[in-house]
């Protein structure tokens, strides 16, 4: 899937965004951990800066429990799917979505903090709902009123919690009625 990028700032160019399955068995494994590292790193900065939890901001030190993500996002990510997004010749944002027999379940979503304003996360929001034949769900801190409004635009509501940590919205997203699915 490509499509064209417009950044908010009119002196800026237009970018071209793919947005494509990752190879994990291949050169995207390590720019996948990297993404993941920094979505993990700012999640942990906030939830320190919100909760009163979670590493020192300044540290930049992961809880142990989110290494594999980093370190190898190919074993760590064994059976969902994992979408990339590139500009430039660089990857500048993922999607995971797992899968088990009731739902899918969008676990990481992320853009690069340079990448922002070109629409990738709506490039990837778009590919990570390409199959709507079961209900698609995720979690996301309230303070995090960007993504928020794009889970909302795309049809997302709030259902009661499956996870007891405070401040953290459990969303989801209808499946496509049988009708719709041939469209």
């Amino acid at each position: 899937m490509t499509m064209n990028g417009f950044s908010a700032g009119a002196t800026q160019p237009t970018r071209s965004i793919t947005v494509r399955p990752a190879d994990l068995d291949g050169p995207d494994n390590a720019a996948v951990g990297r993404l993941v590292e920094a979505y993990l790193t700012q999640t942990e900065s906030e939830k320190a800066a919100h909760l009163g939890e979670g590493e020192d901001a300044h540290t930049h030190e992961l809880p142990e429990r989110y290494r594999d993500e980093v370190d190898d996002p190919r074993r760590a990510y064994t059976g969902s799917v994992v979408s990339v997004a590139e500009a430039d010749g660089s990857l500048v944002g993922l999607v995971v979505v797992q899968q088990n027999e009731a739902a899918r379940e969008i676990k990481r979503l992320w853009v690069d903090p340079g990448a922002r304003g070109l629409r990738v996360g709506s490039a990837l929001m778009d590919a990570a709902l390409t199959r709507r034949d079961l209900p698609i769900r995720l979690t996301v801190w309230d303070w995090r009123d960007g993504p928020v409004r794009l889970y909302r635009s795309r049809g997302f509501d709030l259902v009661e919690s499956w996870d007891d940590r405070p401040r953290l919205l459990c969303m989801q997203l209808a499946p496509r009625r049988p009708a719709d699915l041939d469209e």
